[in-house]
Parts: C-alpha cells; structure tokens; sequence
C-alpha cells in the first residue's frame, strides 16, 4: 500500500507515499459511483510505512511485521482516484519486538487520517515466548 520512501530514520521513523492510480482494485468496489481508499487500506499504509523504520534495523531484513490493534483512528478527509497520499510515521516505543507507533496521511498538505497503532515483529516476540514455556 505504498509506492516509495523518501526518509527512514532505522527504528524511529519513517516518510513517503502511495499515489493513487484511477485502476486501484478497491476503487471499483469501494463505492461505484463515489470511489475513495477504504480506511482499513489507508491504516495499512501507515503500519508499513513505519514498517520500514523495523526492517532497517540490524537484523531485521526479510522479517515480519504484524499488525496487533490501531487505537485512535480518524479519517478526516476522503482519498480518491488522483490523490497522492503522503504518509508521515513514527515509533514511540519498541521493546521486545512490540512497537507502540504513530501515523499521519496527508493530500495535499491537509491532514487525512491519523491513527495509534500497535505492530509485532513475530520473529522477535517468538524468542521471549519460547523463554516462558
């Protein structure tokens, strides 16, 4: 759900975007005659969009992020065909494999959702579950 990133700071944060071509497969379905970006496709660019602050740091290359629940969420503008949808995400805090994290999308420079989040790079969650049993 995203085309490029412009910034990642590895384990911190992450910038870049998903430019909406008028042939998305959601647009035909999501409505007819009004097409705009499902909110659940428009959190799952934020959560790999941040992601990719994950899979940048040592060790994590090739791993997988999880999306374990969004919190906060608000969608505050419709995203339709034509639109370039800038996303701007952050970690507050990853420990154990579990990230706490933050996001915001924006079309041209108005705020269009922002969401709390959390995601579980299951690798490393896996480690500390095998140590409990």
């Amino acid at each position: 759900m995203i085309d490029h990133v412009t910034k990642v700071v590895p384990g911190k944060s992450a910038e870049g975007y998903k430019f909406l071509k008028n042939d998305e497969w959601f647009f035909k379905v999501h409505w007819e005659n009004d097409p705009n970006m499902p909110g659940m496709l428009q959190v799952e660019a934020l959560v790999q969009m941040c992601a990719m602050s994950i899979f940048t740091l040592d060790g994590n290359k090739g791993k997988t992020v999880l999306l374990a629940n969004v919190n906060n969420v608000k969608f505050k503008k419709k995203i339709i065909p034509g639109d370039k949808l800038n996303l701007k995400t952050e970690i507050k805090l990853f420990k154990r494999g579990i990230a706490n994290c933050y996001g915001e999308g924006y079309v041209n420079d108005d705020l269009a959702l922002k969401a709390e989040f959390t995601v579980v790079l299951t690798e490393e969650t896996q480690k500390y579950i095998s140590q409990s049993t």
